[in-house]
């Protein structure tokens, strides 16, 4: 529900502007408002869960997203829904941040973990894919106000089962990481961060407010780790950085985010500007890449995992990633959704399905029951930077290319394919980045060696 938020209201906006009259420039910030919040707040949302318990940070949150579900469906202007969507960001993040660390403790065992992993790595994917469907769907059969209400019975049953299934936590309490000043600069850089990024498709990545606004978040965020450095009880203990497979796993992440999730913003664009599907054939064309990757996380990922270990399992993913975004840097103007973009659309759901629940494995390996909340929010903090920063970058390089071709005098469907082709060939070549890396940098341990190191503080603490 949570992920889904973040695609559903693409579909819709067009009638969300004709209904409640934002300007061109306006209209972006419908999905701004709820991304800046989101990406800003994961690192101390899961650092907070690790203070004061998961599951009362994740209830939270869902009650928070909820509420500001229902203010976003009963909007009758600009400013109410936009206000709405900063508050359903917050939820958004207080909610998603933990739940990566609940599954590692609440799954001990390394094949129920592996298994648990890719179930969640399997909705992540399907959320955002599903987003685009539904969007289509609810704005076409009621109108653009139900892609909000949709979420207030998910909402209400999911809090009603967290409340009955997950056990309480006291966590460790706040005097273990009450980091006030860390906690201020690591929000404030990570805002400003998601912020100077999405702005960059109207300033461009040269400006002043670009250069500027991003200077003053690389200071913030230099001046969090200097203060973790040195704080006596950190928001974010710098040691898990010393294991060489959640440093690189990491960054792998944010790389591989960024070819891979602003794909399904430019395939929409394919489908529906070049080879004229309509909303609803445009999310069933994007299904396929759901159906492959929850086959993979659902069930073969998990039993590989558990018995090559995540480094092998990933390799492979990530150059099915690359193949299928060169195959798609390749899809004509006159192309076919058969010929030219469902056999690029296979690999790329299948290397998804193999390559997440590896990165997953491997950023949460040197996480314990105290710090798995913050793991879990720099986890998801990591992809939401890379898929802020590739689907702005990839979508300006895609638009100015497709304006210099049509200036060149080809046909738009030309120009726009043009674009498109140039930001696919980009995005493999940032996996083909992550591909190196993970070559590089991960190691690759023999796979009974794993689970004594990476579960010990967990058994231990379902003992206590």
């Amino acid at each position: 529900m949570v992920i889904l938020d973040g695609t559903i209201v693409n579909v819709a906006l067009p009638s969300i502007q004709r209904d409640l009259g934002f300007s061109s420039s306006g209209l972006a910030w419908v999905v701004n408002a709820y991304l800046v919040p989101f990406g800003g707040l994961l690192l101390l949302s899961g650092r907070l869960g690790d203070l004061i318990g998961r599951k009362s940070v994740f209830i939270s949150g869902l009650g928070l997203f909820t509420t500001a579900s229902l203010l976003c469906g009963v909007s009758q202007g600009p400013a109410m829904l936009l206000a709405s969507r900063f508050v359903q960001g917050i939820g958004g993040a207080v909610t998603s941040a933990v739940t990566l660390g609940m599954v590692v403790t609440l799954f001990p065992q390394p094949k129920e973990r592996a298994k648990a992993i890719g179930v969640y790595s399997f909705v992540q994917s399907a959320g955002g894919s599903m987003g685009l469907l539904a969007g289509g769907a609810l704005t076409q059969a009621f109108n653009w106000h139900w892609i909000f209400f949709v979420n207030i019975p998910i909402g209400i049953v999911a809090a009603l089962m967290a409340g009955r299934v997950l056990a309480p936590e006291r966590g460790v309490g706040l005097d273990k990481g009450t980091d006030v000043v860390g906690a201020l600069l690591v929000t404030s850089a990570l805002m400003l961060g998601v912020y100077t990024i999405v702005e960059t498709t109207g300033h461009g990545w040269t400006s002043a407010h670009t250069l500027s606004c991003g200077a003053a978040a690389l200071a913030l965020l230099l001046a969090f780790v200097a203060r973790q450095a040195k704080a006596t009880h950190p928001l974010l203990p710098l040691r898990m950085f010393r294991s060489r497979d959640v440093s690189g796993a990491m960054g792998i992440q944010a790389l591989m985010v960024a070819g891979m999730f602003s794909f399904q913003f430019l395939c929409v664009l394919y489908l529906q500007k070049v080879l004229g599907f309509d909303e609803i054939h445009t999310g069933l064309g994007i299904f396929p890449v759901s159906v492959a990757i929850g086959a993979l996380s659902l069930s073969l990922s998990p039993k590989l995992i558990a018995r090559f270990g995540p480094r092998a399992v990933l390799l492979p993913g990530l150059t099915l990633i690359t193949a299928g975004l060169a195959a798609l840097g390749r899809a004509p103007a006159d192309g076919s959704y058969v010929v030219d973009v469902l056999p690029a659309l296979l690999p790329l759901g299948i290397g998804f399905g193999l390559a997440m629940p590896s990165l997953a494995t491997l950023a949460m390996s040197a996480a314990t029951p105290e710090d798995s909340g913050i793991a879990s929010g720099m986890f998801n903090t990591m992809q939401q930077i890379g898929s802020a920063f590739g689907l702005a970058a990839l979508s300006t390089l895609a638009t100015s290319h497709a304006d210099a071709l049509l200036g060149d005098g080809a046909s738009a469907a030309s120009a726009l394919t043009g674009g498109y082709q140039l930001a696919f060939r980009i995005g493999s070549g940032l996996v083909v980045v992550a591909l190196l890396l993970a070559t590089a940098l991960l190691r690759s341990p023999a796979p009974a060696q794993r689970p004594a190191a990476v579960n010990k503080p967990v058994t231990e603490n379902a003992a206590r």
